[in-house]
């Protein structure tokens, strides 16, 4: 669960510096919350000798819910989308939350600082109306 903490703060620590609504905290408790999830479907329900378990069922279910909290975060207005990123920042702080907590430690730290360098170091596109604010 630290591991997963750890990267969804790094998402969440560029998001913040960005001035985005969604941050270091959430980022850190929805894969935080997504790795204790994959802990529990894996070692939480044994079952009996010969009974089979599938664990994969809770990270199937993890990316179905945060699809939910994610598609909160997005705001449409006229044709514009404002949000996507965030919510697309928090379904992969989701998948890496689930890869912690399934032991994939190197995936999920990798996975965050690719996920850093595209969030610091690709453009983001101005829109029209923050293009109106400069030329005042």
């Amino acid at each position: 669960m630290a591991i997963g903490a750890i990267v969804g703060g790094i998402i969440g620590f560029e998001r913040r510096r960005a001035g985005r609504p969604a941050g270091i905290r959430t980022m850190a408790l929805v894969a935080m919350g997504a790795a204790a999830f994959t802990v529990v479907s894996i070692f939480g329900f044994e079952g009996e000798e010969g009974q089979l378990r599938d664990p994969a069922r809770v990270a199937a279910q993890v990316a179905t819910g945060v699809g939910f909290i994610g598609a909160g975060t997005m705001i449409r207005s006229g044709k514009m989308v404002r949000g996507l990123t965030t919510a697309a920042s928090l379904w992969l702080s989701a998948a890496l939350g689930v890869a912690a907590g399934a032991g994939m430690y190197v995936f999920a730290i990798g996975g965050a600082f690719i996920a850093l360098a595209i969030l610091a170091g690709l453009p983001r596109r101005v829109e029209s109306d923050e293009l109106d604010e400069f030329s005042e």
